[in-house]
C-alpha cells in the first residue's frame, strides 16, 4: 500500500499486562519495531520485558515521542487524558490508537497468548508420550525391589533383616514417588505464582535425565562444562521444556552416539547456555527455516514441527534469544541467552 512503510514502528504506552501481551505480540512480527515502551510505573511487567529485549523504556512518555520514530503510538493506559496529551505532541506522519481501538488490539493480544500456551501445553503433553516407555521402565526396577522384598517378608522372622527389607523397600517407593511427582510438575500448567529462580545448570542435568527417558543415551557421552552462573527468574518446568527439547534433539540427531557437551557461562547480564552435539549437522538451508513452525525434516508422524518454535518462543518471552549454528558433518550448537535474575538488593 502506498505511504505504508515495510517495517512499522510503534510505540506501546501503557506497560501493565495489556501493554506486555502487545509488545510479545509485536516482537514476534518481522514487519514490526518496537520504537519504544513507556509507563509511569519503572517496574512495570511490560518495561522489566522491553529492557530484557534491549527495547527503549521511558517513565515518560512524551521522551519518546519527541524521538520522532514511531509511525503508530499505541495507548493502553485507559486514560482519556493521556491520549489527548499524545494526541497533541505526536509527530505529524504518525498516527494515535486508544480508548476502544486500542482495547480491542489488548483482547487480540491476549487471545493470542492463550492460543501460545495453549500449543506450549499441548506440545508438552506430546513430549510426555515419548517420555512413557522410559518412564514404565525407571518404575519398574524399584517395582521390582517392592515386590520381592515384601514376598521375601512372609517368611522372615528376623527383626534385623525385616527392617533392612523395610528400608529397601521404603527407598524404592519413595524413588517411584519422586519419578511421578516429577513428572506431574511437568506436566500441568503453570501458573503466575510459579515463578522463581531457577539453576540452569540444575535444568539442564535434569532434561538430560529426562531425556534418557525418550531416548537412548546409552552410547552418548555427556560432558558438562559449567560456570558459576546467577539464577534465571522464570517458570522452571517452560525452561525445562526448553532444554529437554535442545537435548532430545541432539541426541535424535546423533542417533545415540557421539558426544553431548552442555556448558553454561555468564555473558553481560545474561546466562548463556551451550547444547553442543556431534550429529551429522544441519544444511545450512534448513538452519534458517528450523524455527519456523511446522518446519520439520523427521519423517510423518514422528514430529510436529513446533518444537523449537515453542523453544524460541518461550525465550524470546524471557527477553532472551536462541541461536544455531552447524557445519555438516562437524555436528550442531544450539545456544541461549536469557537474563539472569537481578541480585536481591541488601
Amino acid at each position: 500500500m502506498n505511504g505504508v512503510p515495510l517495517t512499522l514502528r510503534v510505540i506501546i504506552v501503557g506497560a501493565g499486562k495489556g501493554g506486555a501481551a502487545l509488545l510479545e505480540l509485536f516482537t514476534r512480527s518481522p514487519d514490526v519495531e518496537i520504537a519504544g515502551v513507556a509507563d509511569v510505573n519503572p517496574e512495570a511487567p511490560g518495561l522489566r520485558l522491553a529492557r530484557n529485549l534491549g527495547i527503549r523504556t521511558a517513565t515518560d512518555a512524551q521522551v519518546l515521542i519527541a524521538e520522532d520514530r514511531a509511525d503508530l503510538i499505541v495507548d493502553v493506559t485507559g486514560d482519556p487524558a493521556m491520549q489527548s496529551l499524545l494526541l497533541q505532541h505526536k509527530p505529524s506522519h504518525a498516527e494515535v490508537m486508544g480508548g476502544t481501538s486500542a482495547l480491542l488490539l489488548w483482547k487480540l493480544a491476549q487471545r493470542e497468548r492463550d492460543l501460545r500456551d495453549q500449543l506450549i501445553q499441548a506440545e508438552k503433553l506430546m513430549s510426555i508420550g515419548t517420555l512413557a516407555s522410559g518412564i514404565a521402565h525407571e518404575i519398574n526396577n524399584p517395582l521390582y525391589t517392592i515386590t520381592g522384598l515384601s514376598e521375601h517378608l512372609h517368611d522372615e522372622t528376623r527383626p534385623e533383616v525385616i527392617r533392612e527389607y523395610l528400608d529397601e523397600i521404603i527407598t524404592a517407593g519413595q524413588r517411584i514417588a519422586g519419578i511421578v511427582q516429577g513428572l506431574n510438575a511437568f506436566a500441568r500448567r503453570p501458573q503466575a505464582q510459579d515463578i522463581g529462580d531457577i539453576d540452569l545448570n540444575r535444568t539442564l542435568d535434569e532434561a538430560v535425565k529426562m531425556a534418557r527417558r525418550a531416548t537412548v543415551l546409552d552410547q552418548v557421552k555427556v560432558v558438562t562444562e559449567y560456570g558459576a552462573v546467577p539464577p534465571i527468574r522464570g517458570k522452571a518446568d517452560e525452561l525445562l521444556q526448553v532444554f529437554l527439547n535442545l537435548v532430545t534433539n541432539a541426541v535424535q540427531a546423533m542417533e545415540g552416539k557421539g558426544t553431548l557437551t552442555l556448558s553454561t557461562a555468564r555473558d553481560d547480564g545474561f546466562v548463556q547456555a551451550t547444547i553442543q552435539d556431534s550429529g551429522p549437522g544441519i544444511p545450512h538451508n534448513n538452519l534458517t527455516r528450523i524455527f519456523d513452525p511446522f518446519f520439520t525434516t523427521k519423517d510423518q508422524g514422528k514430529g510436529t514441527g513446533l518444537g523449537l518454535h515453542i523453544v524460541r518462543d518461550i525465550v524470546t518471552n524471557y527477553g532472551g534469544q536462541i541461536t544455531a549454528e552447524s557445519t555438516l558433518g562437524q555436528g550442531a550448537t544450539f545456544t541461549v541467552k536469557l537474563p539472569a535474575s537481578p541480585p536481591l538488593a541488601s
